[in-house]
């Protein structure tokens, strides 16, 4: 047996000003008054004499024609007779209406005067039509809205001109995981007190979350809340489809790229001596293709480059961070490509030297901010290395970014690294951890016994990483100098003494491959 979700409960009661105009029943119209938007609609009122005002009844939508329509003053004597007689509004013909002293006088009143730009007859029959079944109004709008997104292309911006096309009075926005905007208009994310606000969620279509649709709207009427939250749900599908469809697009042109990246370093690698760089030594032309497509797109060629290099930090379990990566450093990165690089993103840069500036400072720096902002998105750190005289020479130094990258994805999401600044770090980065896991076990064996929390162990690394130097451990640990010197104590109690020259490599190696493996490095 199946089972079927429950049906939603269809929204019984007459229709309302607010709902009359934002199901679009009636073309263009513009209403003043807005302060009587709730007033409900129960019966029409087809008005072509003025004596016929003296008639009206409570909830009556009053179509002026004729005469009573052709000059200013007449629908005036109509909103004053409509407020006299509690109507829930005056319909007239925009040729006929002014809004300028009837919209005024309406304001006052309360009452609301809808400004329309088809035949009134041809509207009363519509309104008489929607106060005759008011829940086929409501889902006429979302059969109309289910139409327009189905003609409409798989695209965010495209999506959201569809819903503002089908939602009157009514903004849209679809944002992030973290809130920020990715289309549609911003002023859906500043709703003002008393402004109904409806959010539905968006899937990426790979088991994440794209984000989520938001609107605003002025209206409150009972009913409306539940058919913009319809109408939203619709655009899910294409929205979803329109993020598969870029992942996919993104892939491609990252495998591309890393392919592209791979074969061009190869193939300056392979040169012999007395061949120049990116020639093909077998007379193909393959290299001087690699390097002519790399200038097509873009990336940087001439010397000095920096290299640099993100990674993941240790203990991530998300997705391919690829696609998010890309898009992140497309707009926060110091600039270039990024490709995929075994197991990192490598990306390079053209600096211009200047003489007594380091490069590779302002590089670091410039990293940092990146990941700084990058940090909500994607927990990643980073490594810098350089400087390169050409693209050919690029390959020593995206490997000393990778293993820069190594070492600072062992420690905080942001952290970034030198390649030319690691020394024992760096051998360990290029050494896989299960070579080295057991014999740091044992070298550091009494240490862990007694060491329940991780804190002997991080303690004497960051003294090792210090000189031995207590004071400036405490500062990276944050900690009083006298709560590191009472560490030291005991692990000096447990046969470790990192002042002793003949322990303190073997310690210092052994305690950088376990703090790695955890994830948690000094």
């Amino acid at each position: 047996m199946v089972n079927r979700p429950a049906a939603r409960p269809v929204r019984e009661g007459p229709l309302t000003v607010a709902e009359l105009v934002q199901q679009g029943r009636l073309a263009g119209v513009r209403m003043s008054g807005a302060s009587g938007r709730d007033a409900e609609v129960r019966s029409v009122r087809i008005v072509d004499r003025t004596s016929v005002l003296d008639t009206l009844e409570p909830h009556t939508a009053v179509v002026l024609t004729g005469r009573v329509a052709a000059a200013g003053w007449t629908v005036e004597m109509a909103l004053r007779k409509a407020w006299e007689h509690a109507a829930a509004c005056v319909v007239v013909t925009g040729g006929t209406g002014r809004p300028g002293s009837e919209g005024a006088l309406a304001e006052r009143l309360g009452v609301p005067l809808l400004v329309i730009d088809e035949d009134a007859l041809d509207a009363a029959v519509r309104i008489a039509s929607a106060v005759a079944r008011p829940d086929a109004g409501r889902t006429a709008l979302v059969a109309q809205a289910a139409r327009a997104l189905a003609d409409t292309e798989p695209h965010a911006g495209r999506v959201l001109s569809a819903l503002h096309a089908v939602l009157p009075a009514t903004t849209v926005a679809l944002i992030g995981p973290t809130g920020e905007l990715l289309a549609g208009r911003r002023a859906a994310l500043s709703a003002p007190g008393g402004a109904l606000t409806v959010r539905v969620e968006v899937p990426d279509g790979a088991g994440g979350s794209l984000g989520a649709l938001v609107s605003r709207s002025g209206s409150r009427v009972v009913g409306w809340e539940e058919t913009v939250r319809d109408v939203l749900r619709l655009a899910v599908a294409p929205l979803t489809a329109w993020c598969a469809v870029r992942r996919l697009d993104d892939e491609r042109t990252g495998h591309r790229a890393a392919l592209l990246l791979r074969r061009l370093l190869e193939a300056d690698a392979g040169a012999v001596d007395g061949d120049e760089p990116g020639q093909d030594t077998a007379g193909t032309g393959s290299g001087e293709n690699e390097q002519a497509e790399a200038a097509a797109l873009g990336w940087p060629s001439r010397g000095p480059l920096v290299g640099y290099a993100l990674r993941p930090v240790a203990g991530w379990d998300g997705p391919d961070p690829g696609p998010a990566l890309r898009a992140v450093w497309g707009s926060v990165g110091p600039g270039g490509p990024l490709v995929a690089y075994g197991r990192c993103w490598v990306a390079w840069q053209s600096v211009a030297p200047v003489e007594g500036v380091d490069p590779l400072e302002a590089a670091t720096r410039q990293l940092a901010d990146a990941l700084t902002a990058a940090a909500p998105y994607l927990p990643v750190a980073g490594g810098v290395a350089g400087t390169a005289a050409s693209l050919s020479a690029l390959g020593p130094v995206l490997t000393d970014a990778c293993a820069a990258a190594g070492v600072a994805a062992a420690g905080e999401p942001g952290s970034v690294v030198r390649g030319d600044r690691m020394g024992a770090a760096q051998l360990l980065s290029a050494v896989p951890a299960e070579m080295l896991r057991g014999p740091a076990e044992v070298v550091l064996a009494p240490l862990l016994a007694a060491d329940r929390d991780g804190t002997l162990l991080r303690t004497l690394a960051v003294v090792l990483d210090a000189g031995a130097a207590p004071t400036a451990a405490a500062e990276v640990l944050g900690v009083h100098r006298n709560t590191v010197a009472a560490r030291l104590e005991r692990i000096r109690a447990l046969g470790f003494d990192p002042d002793d020259a003949s322990q303190r490599l073997a310690l210092h190696l052994a305690c950088r491959v376990l703090l790695r493996d955890r994830g948690a490095a000094s």
